[in-house]
């Protein structure tokens, strides 16, 4: 992931908990946590999760109207669904 700003393992993320959150919110970066090596989470501040939020919002809003202007008004009723699934 190269928009992180560093790395911390979980060991270190315990130990310096402070030092991270200072980081993440005074500096803006962006830490990922390793466990076994591995990318297991990252830390963000408040300004990159309401963003990442709306991106979300908005991809979910546009989902919405694709399916609408997708929806052909056929519907099924539950019996309907049910005898298909048994079929």
């Amino acid at each position: 992931m190269s928009t992180l700003n560093r790395s911390v393992t979980t060991r270190a993320l315990r130990e310096d908990l402070a030092d991270v959150v200072g980081r993440v919110v005074y500096a803006r970066e962006r830490i990922g946590v390793t466990r076994h090596g591995k990318l297991a989470a990252v830390v963000i501040g408040v300004e990159d999760l309401e963003l990442l939020e709306s991106l979300e919002d908005a991809r979910d809003a546009a989902e919405f109207r694709a399916a609408r202007e997708a929806d052909d008004g056929v519907r099924v009723s539950l019996d309907e669904l049910r005898g298909e699934l048994d079929a």
